[in-house]
């Protein structure tokens, strides 16, 4: 990561890696539900999945650029912010990647709609086998939803 001149590479280090994995959480958990009246349901981390110690990669390698000084801020450093946020979403298009492999296993080779977060759900329905084709999608407006997804 290019951070500039880091002033201080323990603390760049420390931002690079929650700023990946709080990106995880947007990419992969952290789903709204709201009522079909349009109440918010996730209201906070009480509510919903956030990641938690164990979501973090165990291989985890994060390095930090050389030699790139930025003459116009201080001490040359550069801010740590978006950049490995945005990186995470290399996860969601890796589940997306698998899914289109696994329905490529089952003969199905059109292209399908993921929507983020890839939560559990998404992901297994997105697969399509005997199992999900066994539960098919009920028509609009025949039922009311408990929870709707954004």
């Amino acid at each position: 990561m290019d951070v500039g001149t880091s002033l201080n590479p323990a603390i760049d280090i420390g931002q690079i890696e929650g700023a990946f994995v709080q990106g995880l959480g947007l990419f992969t958990m952290e789903e709204l539900r709201y009522s079909p009246e349009g109440n918010l349901y996730t209201r906070g981390p009480g509510m919903y999945k956030i990641p938690a110690f164990g979501d973090i990669p165990t291989e985890f390698y994060v390095s930090l650029l050389r030699d790139c000084p930025n003459s116009k801020a201080v001490y040359s450093s550069k801010a740590v912010g978006e950049p490995p946020l945005f990186l995470s979403a290399s996860v969601f298009y890796a589940i997306k990647d698998a899914i289109y492999s696994a329905r490529k296993d089952s003969g199905i080779t059109e292209s399908f709609r993921l929507d983020s977060p890839a939560t559990p759900e998404r992901i297994r329905n997105a697969c399509v086998d005997i199992f999900t084709k066994m539960c098919p999608s009920a028509e609009p407006g025949t039922f009311k939803p408990w929870s709707v997804r954004v």
